[in-house]
């Protein structure tokens, strides 16, 4: 582990203690992208937001903490791209089209639901989106942010920059609790983005040190992380 992975996990547990036991999540968000209390709250505050309403596409994370962010996605009518978990597919990204779902935007949100009803499609596949909503541990106000470790955010939202679907005109924004927002220096590497706005359930952040990654960063993947994730061991294969 490098001093940076170091230094980032340090602050995961900090913020999940410092979370939990401020009554902001259940204790078993510890090691987790947190399901934090006033999600729904949160989504609001989000649907609330002029670039939200502009946008007609958004992808976002699985988990179970932005539900109601993915739940507001179909019920104002836009067309809704979800990570497949852990990226285990050579088509890596589920879409949910709100015309044609088949089960209820609540059902239809979730893991098993969008396992059941939605369609698998590679990033060539897909529309330019307009809002990317990530799953964070913790943030900062210039943006920076950590998940809990596993790299996924990081390399779906790589592989949809070589795709050219987000650019410079993609809203990248983090739902957490507010005591999910800190005031250290989060350290980035190159792999990393930085988020545009922050919305919790009581604000609504604009952060001001924009950071893209240029696509995937091959020397920053190990062999097992490539072999684990089909759509990279296929670009490794014709590389």
């Amino acid at each position: 582990m490098t001093d940076i992975d170091q230094a980032k996990q340090s602050v995961r547990e900090r913020v999940w203690r410092r979370l939990i036991d401020g009554g902001g999540a259940p204790a078993e968000a510890y090691g987790k992208i947190p399901g934090f209390y006033g999600a729904e709250e949160t989504a609001e505050q989000l649907a609330g937001q002029d670039f939200w309403q502009r946008a007609t596409t958004v992808k976002a994370n699985p988990d179970w903490a932005q539900l109601p962010v993915r739940v507001c996605a179909l019920k104002d009518g836009k067309l809704l791209y979800m990570a497949v978990p852990r990226m285990a597919s050579l088509e890596p990204f589920y879409l949910l089209d709100p015309k044609n779902l088949g089960l209820p935007p609540e059902e239809a949100a979730e893991k098993k639901g969008a396992a059941q009803v939605a369609r698998r499609l590679a990033p060539e596949s897909m529309e330019p989106i307009d809002v990317v909503v990530c799953g964070s541990v913790a943030v900062n106000r210039s943006g920076a942010r950590i998940g809990k470790g596993a790299g996924y955010s990081d390399l779906e939202v790589a592989l949809l920059i070589e795709a050219g679907l987000v650019t410079e005109k993609t809203v990248i924004v983090a739902p957490v609790h507010q005591l999910q927002v800190i005031e250290d220096d989060i350290a980035e590497t190159e792999h990393d983005f930085s988020v545009d706005y922050i919305v919790t359930p009581n604000e609504v952040i604009a952060c001001t040190n924009r950071r893209r990654p240029r696509g995937l960063v091959w020397d920053d993947l190990t062999p097992e992380k490539i072999a684990a994730i089909p759509v990279l061991a296929a670009r490794a294969g014709r590389g």
